[in-house]
């Protein structure tokens, strides 16, 4: 996540991320009562989740509008 998500009110673990990650693709934009699904799938509450999504999409944005560089990957050869 960018350094935005660290100005939170509450810090996420790897494993609250995956559980987040894991809870939208359960339950997608149309699911009823979606936000409360995955707070509880995650252990966060609906605030808390409805803005973690926010910053993922915020972030998204950037990245494809050309605002986060590509990294600078090098090779290696130790092949």
């Amino acid at each position: 996540m960018a350094s935005s998500s660290c100005s939170s009110s509450s810090s996420w673990t790897t494993t609250q991320n995956k559980l987040f990650e894991k809870a939208l693709a359960k339950y997608d934009k149309d699911t009823p009562d979606r936000w409360q699904k995955v707070a509880r799938a995650v252990g966060k509450s609906v605030e808390e989740v409805k803005r973690h999504y926010e910053i993922l999409v915020e972030d998204i944005n950037h990245i494809e509008s050309g605002q986060v560089p590509y990294p600078n990957y090098r090779s290696s050869s130790g092949n």
